[in-house]
């Protein structure tokens, strides 16, 4: 029989009994839109995570006080903790002076509440050098950030968080110029950053306080050590020279000669992406497997649907037989009427995912806030096609050859 002759019968026959065919293809439409939805959240969260890290700079290698011994991407001591007090101006000084750094900058952290008048928040202070800003891509919208002459001075100057400044101004206030008071000191915001959500590290960077490092340090937290340091690497040099470069700088700033024993750690931004993009990469996959056995259920599902339709159809197969048809062409017939079912199905996923992915997005964006990418993987449209019609002819194979072993004489005598 003819392929078209196949389609326009497999069709007609489908028609005929609609509701059965649409209740059939249900279990594949939630089976390949739930494939498509969690691929999409999958590829999203992949982009916002490694868009996220990527927006620290450029170039960057990343020194943690602590050591992580000889496991890579072990857990450092100060990631669990502990205060460690490692890291040192000497050593931001002499990393400096190195040809293969273009710019080292430096951070020491505190948490306490911010306020102006009535309103105010606990956040988090960062006390940073002037360069920082430009090293770690922070772009001023509103106001300018501070200079190395107010690091130098020690003056009582701030640049704070979009998010910040709304809960502590409101909306349509103008916080430049004005003072706010962090651990009973005051200080005089002189910027606001621009949105740029959190960071690779789970800090809300719309909620810092920036201030010069020289005030953090010595009036507001008493310490003088950092909390970690950025290289930002020559773009003449290869990045892994640059790492390594850094490395024997500390090491030699420390009297360290076993590198098992470094008290800091070094992770490089294209570390830190790679590892970040082969996690969410698996869990992508591991979600899409998830769905798929929705699919399985659907499969299922159609099977027995078919069972049931050869049963019922057991007088018409008698008919077709006796006038001449093969079981080469009742195979087929049943055969295609199965995968047309999951096919259709496929397709109505697909939309049926892209609206869910769509609505997701705007919500994302508009009521949480979070600056969520649409990612429609072409990967998830060809995975869900072929799946859905590698499970119509799978499913439908075992039903398509019980109508073809059918004796015709049986099947005549079948009432």
């Amino acid at each position: 029989m003819r392929i078209n002759d196949l389609v326009r019968s497999s069709r007609s026959t489908l028609k005929h009994g609609k509701t059965r065919s649409l209740l059939t293809m249900l279990g594949i439409v939630i089976g390949i839109s739930s494939v498509i939805v969690l691929m999409s959240i999958g590829a999203s969260a992949q982009d916002y995570i490694l868009g996220q890290v990527q927006g620290l700079g450029s170039n960057l290698i990343i020194v943690i006080p602590g050591g992580s011994g000889n496991g890579r991407f072990q857990s450092p001591a100060q990631a669990q903790g502990i205060v460690v007090t490692s890291l040192v101006p000497q050593d931001a000084k002499n990393l400096a002076q190195d040809p293969s750094v273009a710019a080292v900058t430096a951070e020491a952290r505190g948490q306490a509440t911010a306020s102006f008048g009535d309103n105010s928040e606990i956040t988090t202070f960062d006390g940073v050098p002037a360069n920082f800003f430009s090293v770690r891509n922070f772009v001023v919208a509103n106001g300018y950030p501070f200079t190395q002459d107010d690091v130098d001075s020690y003056n009582h100057v701030a640049v704070i968080g979009s998010h910040l400044a709304k809960v502590l101004f409101g909306p349509a206030s103008d916080p430049v110029g004005q003072y706010i008071n962090v651990k009973n000191i005051q200080f005089r915001v002189v910027g606001v950053l621009a949105p740029k959500g959190t960071g690779a590290f789970g800090i809300n960077q719309d909620d810092l306080v920036l201030v010069p490092i020289t005030v953090a340090q010595t009036q507001m937290l008493g310490i003088t050590y950092y909390n970690d340091i950025m290289v930002q690497a020559n773009s003449n040099y290869n990045i892994s020279f640059a790492e390594q470069r850094v490395r024997t700088i500390l090491e030699q700033d420390h009297g360290i000669t076993d590198p098992n024993k470094d008290d800091f750690t070094i992770e490089t931004q294209q570390d830190v992406l790679s590892l970040l993009g082969n996690i969410t990469s698996i869990l992508t996959l591991f979600l899409a497997a998830i769905a798929s056995i929705s699919l399985i259920v659907g499969g299922i599902g159609i099977m027995n649907i078919m069972l049931v339709s050869v049963i019922e159809r057991t007088r018409e197969i008698g008919l077709r037989k006796s006038v001449g048809a093969t079981d080469a062409d009742i195979l087929q017939q049943f055969l295609v009427e199965a995968v047309m079912l999951t096919f259709v199905g496929g397709v109505i996923g697909i939309a049926l995912g892209a609206l869910v992915v769509g609505a997701a997005w705007l919500v994302i964006n508009n009521v949480a806030g979070i600056a969520w990418t649409f990612a429609f993987p072409p990967s998830a449209i060809v995975l869900a096609v072929a799946v859905s019609s590698v499970t119509g002819i799978a499913f439908g194979l075992y039903p398509a050859r019980q109508a073809a072993k059918k004796s015709p004489v049986e099947a005549l005598r079948y009432e």
